[in-house]
């Protein structure tokens, strides 16, 4: 147990540690006195998402410099591998290795990322979300191996499972209540016990397809992790790692080791931990930082392989106790040698790939990127790429099925596009899940509130240009319940077309099927009717690329606010 207050302390307890847990030095010099601590390095990284290939654009970059690629990534666990005591370090993720990944790895179900990183020396890793992407079964067959049930061994090769272990505490089977896997796993160091406790996110079900998560339940993060810190005591265990697929995020003038105004999930469910949980590797949220949240180690390295977490950790021989615990986000710079095991793996993938990734299928006049534009001072407004996206569907749709509107949930899209030609890689990077397009009726009504649940969910839909509004920023925000209720969105400055919304009238609208089931918090959909199926929205957004090209970045210009358009 890592006692708060000591992270970064010379070894050593207090009289007052004494009494409070029973340790068995009294004194610094007792303690100095006693067989010396072992030593043990955590090497972490989460949010891999598949990106072998060195990412690009602002994905590819961190802390001022370029980063990310499996080949560099594993060249730099070895180096810190080689700088700590090599049999003492423990090599651990926090989720989303995969899912949401490029084409070379989605194409055949993510097992290149499995095995380059099991080749990388990965140890445990908990699931994230994403891994959910293809369902339970498929998650299953990734850790356990055997070919694709429908696409078979794509690229001729058995598929033999990862070699490291995933974790998942707290996604358990709702027919019988256990868990789908293992919830933990106990690593011997030089005769200390280190636990890991692995778990993703209780939110999952609302940011998964449904069909992702059919059969599982999430209980909650806090409450699951104390429950198997209690199970690990009883075995003897008493320097517990939790590798949570959860996060926050600091203020913007932290650095990649900072831990400037944390906030989000992190900071409750860290808080609400037993204090027998020394460290807390997390992911999620994409962000990097290194923080002491209530006498526990917190840290994050940000995403796409472009940080590893180096943890030092001090643990007492006699007692098994975290002594101390410390750690430094290290940047994985492309200015070492390439591993040439992975270069070898990247190599065989893009031969079987063959030229469907290399084909042009568009072109650009100038870079379009994700970023989206502040709106009431937070990142909650419009996104060039988003725009784009949300027009391709509408024109993928507004023929077939009428629709005359259409929108994209942020977290759909993925990475920037570069300026001049499109490939067909480029473009499945930035819409990698295969979502298909559903076009149904929604009342003027129903859509106001489908808007003002924006403001609920913290997520902002991106319309196509033939939608516009108006946003009061001292307006009203609705609730979980009642979202509905919100006095956000203008009444009466929804257009459709260039012409007022009507909230009695009925509207063709095209989202995708994730959207649709009520996907990241949208519940307001799940009421329309009339849905029709259509296309897969890479396969729109492929097709406008193509009929538009050159294609230009959209003005921002459809959602405005009050400051803008003065009330009539």
């Amino acid at each position: 147990m890592f006692i708060p207050g000591m992270r970064r302390a010379a070894v050593g307890l207090t009289a007052l540690a004494v009494a409070a847990f029973g340790a068995v030095a009294t004194s610094p010099e007792q303690a100095d006195a006693g067989p010396k601590p072992v030593d043990v390095t955590l090497l972490a990284l989460n949010d891999f998402h598949g990106n072998l290939e060195p990412p690009t654009g602002s994905s590819g970059t961190i802390a001022g410099q370029t980063a990310g690629g499996v080949e560099f990534l594993a060249t730099h666990l070895a180096e810190l591998r080689a700088a700590a005591k090599k049999k003492n370090t423990i090599t651990v993720a926090a989720g989303d290795l995969i899912g949401a990944s490029p084409l070379l790895s989605a194409a055949f179900h993510d097992e290149p990322t499995i095995e380059a990183l099991s080749m990388a020396g990965l140890d445990y890793a908990s699931v994230g979300n994403h891994e959910f992407d293809e369902g339970a079964a498929e998650l299953l067959r990734i850790q356990n191996g055997g070919c694709h049930p429908v696409d078979g061994c794509a690229d001729g090769t058995p598929y033999r499972g990862a070699g490291f272990q995933y974790l998942s505490a707290n996604a358990f089977k709702t027919a019988t209540g256990k868990p789908l896997m293992a919830p933990y796993a106990i690593h011997k160091v030089q005769g200390v016990k280190v636990g890991f406790i692995g778990m993703t996110l209780e939110g999952t079900p609302q940011i998964v397809s449904q069909q992702g998560v059919a059969g599982l339940s999430f209980a909650d993060e806090a409450d699951t992790a104390n429950r198997y810190a209690r199970e690990l005591r009883r075995k003897g265990v008493q320097a517990i790692v939790v590798l949570l697929h959860e996060g926050g995020t600091q203020a913007s003038t932290g650095g990649i080791n900072d831990c400037v105004g944390m906030t989000g999930p992190i900071v409750d469910i860290t808080n609400r931990m037993d204090p027998s949980i020394d460290v807390v590797v997390s992911g999620h949220t994409h962000q990097a930082y290194n923080c002491d949240i209530n006498g526990k180690l917190v840290t994050s390295a940000s995403s796409f392989g472009r940080l590893v977490t180096d943890i030092d950790l001090k643990i007492d021989r006699r007692s098994g106790d975290v002594l101390s615990a410390s750690a430094n986000n290290v940047v994985v710079t492309r200015d070492v040698a390439k591993d040439p095991r992975q270069t070898a793996l990247i190599d065989r993938y893009k031969t079987v790939l063959g030229p469907v990734a290399d084909r042009q299928v568009g072109e650009t006049t100038t870079a379009i990127t994700k970023t989206q534009e502040t709106l009431f001072g937070t990142a909650l407004g419009e996104s060039p790429l988003g725009n784009l996206i949300a027009d391709a569907q509408l024109a993928a749709t507004d023929d077939e099925q009428n629709a005359v509107a259409a929108f994209m949930n942020p977290g759909g899209v993925r990475a920037d596009l570069d300026a001049g030609p499109v490939t067909y890689e480029e473009a499945f990077t930035v819409q990698p899940f295969a979502n298909n397009l559903v076009t149904l009726d929604l009342t003027g009504a129903q859509l106001y509130c489908v808007l003002e649940q924006q403001f609920v969910t913290g997520r902002t839909l991106y319309p196509s240009a033939t939608v516009g509004y108006v946003v009061d920023p001292n307006g009203t925000t609705g609730t979980v319940a009642d979202p509905c209720a919100g006095t956000r969105v203008v009444r009466g400055s929804l257009t459709i077309g260039g012409t007022a919304v009507d909230t009695a009238a009925t509207y063709r609208v095209t989202v995708n099927n994730f959207l649709a089931g009520g996907g990241d918090g949208f519940s307001a959909l799940t009421g329309g009717t009339n849905l029709v199926t259509g296309q897969i929205d890479l396969d729109a957004f492929v097709v406008y690329l193509t009929a538009q090209s050159p294609v230009s970045a959209p003005t921002l210009d459809r959602i405005r606010t009050t400051a803008e358009v003065p009330a009539a």
